[in-house]
């Protein structure tokens, strides 16, 4: 059962303001129950609700309304948010009339007026009947338990395969100009046939990559919203940008500016691609992707290309975060940090710091002793170590009390190992007692630091919003990793070791 978002006032709306003769959907399923039915829709990888029939009498459905629908995907929605089948509307097909029977939804699927959908309905009957032939084989296979049950089953599939690609090119074919072409256009896997061999005699990999990867939208018309309102458009987008192109983010970046620029300023196409890479980025499953982040920010927000996509209030929100990650990218200088260390404490005390309630106050207090201060700083770029573990931490925080023992018994690990490593432990709140009791008791022998003068703003500094936060940093105190567990420390510093011995 899918997933619904039941709301008619949503990001992108579906419904076109345009002068329109209004759309007419009648579908009368028998042995269909329910008493509400909706009328739902792909919108990229969402699913929306664009109408509702709240008086269902007999499995006579009626979506009616004063406005056209737009060209794509929609599904009959049961009353428990269950999906009925897909049929497709487009410009001719506003008022159409789709029969079935809910005993078996696909085999009595028809289409009174609506010669794609009738097309489309048995592309869907074939498919479906290909998809069972292949469980009645794997079931069998598994009766017989036959010992290269895995070998046959891959042949089968591959056959099977074989046979929806043939099936998708005769569909396109014959179904050329409507939607139902399109999307199957979009589906279908472009791969190569005629393989050269490499020098080592087998099928040339690199020729297969480079034809798939050029091949891959073919087709695909990326100035058409419709192809927006289908169930294979995004994952065909998070295909190729997490499978095909090379995950690097140099190679993300001008996959992004291609595409973007496939597409027309200013519609539907163009503003839901800008706000998935930039939502996809920002927070990326791969470590240093948000450099494609922080390249969205320069390139599409600050000059203007995403107006009409976010208010300007959220675009003012993601530039800022632009600006906080630009300086934390990897290989970049981590930024200095002006810390106060246990032994500094007093003295920063007896100035009034830690009694200190306004912004005013803490000011008036630095520039009266600054001199004196600057004497007590310890700051990250007066540490010497090959390798130096950045830690931002809280003492009351839950995940800090598991991963702080696991560094610190990681960090003894690596000093018996001879590794020039050190620890840079910020503690990022202001209660000292608690934080010194803290150190003594669980015997943080590391450097332990706190930002006693308030000079460092740590959020917009080093990102950190929660703790623990992680960095690691070479001899340069260049950023080697960022954002990582503490189960990720020791891959991470023997991978630098060999760099090193290269050099």
């Amino acid at each position: 059962m899918k997933k619904i978002t039941l709301s008619f006032v949503l990001f992108f709306c579906l419904i076109s303001a345009q002068a329109q003769s209004g759309h007419e959907i009648k579908i009368n399923l028998k042995n269909c129950k329910d008493t509400v039915a909706y009328l739902a829709f792909y919108q990229f990888d969402k699913l929306y609700v664009a109408d509702t029939c709240k008086k269902v009498v007999n499995g006579n459905i009626v979506f009616k309304g004063k406005k056209n629908l737009e060209k794509g995907v929609y599904f009959l929605l049961s009353q428990e948010k269950g999906n009925y089948f897909d049929f497709i509307i487009d410009e001719k097909s506003q008022k159409q009339q789709i029969n079935s029977d809910k005993s078996n939804l696909v085999e009595n699927l028809k289409a009174v007026n609506s010669k794609q959908n009738e097309n489309f309905f048995n592309y869907i009957r074939l498919v479906s009947a290909k998809n069972k032939e292949f469980d009645s084989f794997k079931k069998s296979i598994k009766e017989q338990k036959k010992s290269d049950s895995t070998a046959l089953l891959t042949k089968e599939f591959k056959l099977l395969n074989e046979v929806i690609q043939q099936n998708d090119l005769n569909y396109i074919a014959q179904n050329k100009g409507t939607y139902l072409s399109e999307m199957l256009n979009l589906k279908m896997e472009k791969v190569a046939k005629d393989i050269p061999k490499a020098s080592n005699g087998r099928p040339d990999s690199i020729y297969s990559y480079k034809y798939y990867k050029k091949h891959f939208w073919d087709g695909v018309n990326f100035e058409d919203d419709a192809m927006l309102y289908n169930p294979f458009f995004a994952n065909k987008i998070k295909q190729y940008f997490n499978t095909v192109v090379a995950q690097h983010p140099d190679s993300i970046c001008v996959e992004i500016d291609r595409m973007m620029l496939k597409t027309k300023q200013d519609t539907k196409m163009n503003m839901l691609l800008l706000a998935y890479f930039t939502s996809t980025y920002e927070i990326p499953k791969i470590m240093g992707m948000d450099k494609v982040f922080v390249y969205m920010v320069d390139n599409y927000f600050k000059t203007g290309k995403a107006k009409g996509v976010y208010d300007d209030s959220v675009i003012k929100l993601i530039i800022n975060r632009g600006n906080v990650l630009t300086p934390l990218q990897l290989g970049k200088t981590a930024p200095e940090l002006y810390m106060i260390d246990i032994a500094g404490h007093d003295k920063i005390a007896k100035m009034g710091f830690d009694t200190a309630k306004t912004s005013e106050e803490i000011t008036k207090i630095y520039y009266a002793y600054q001199l004196e201060i600057e004497k007590s700083y310890v700051t990250l770029s007066s540490i010497k170590a090959d390798y130096l573990i950045l830690l931002f931490w809280d003492v009351d925080c839950g995940h800090c009390q598991k991963e702080v023992p696991k560094i610190l018994e990681l960090y003894h690990d690596m000093l018996k190992e001879k590794k020039d490593v050190k620890v840079f432990g910020v503690y990022t709140q202001n209660d000292f007692d608690k934080y010194k009791k803290y150190i003594i008791d669980n015997k943080l022998d590391w450097i332990n630091v706190y930002d006693g003068v308030h000079i460092n703003n740590l959020k917009d500094k080093y990102d950190v919003v929660t703790t623990p936060v992680i960095y690691i940093l070479d001899k340069n105190k260049a950023i080697k990793a960022k954002g990582i567990g503490s189960e990720t420390i020791k891959s991470i510093i023997t991978q630098m070791g060999k760099e090193y011995s290269k050099n």
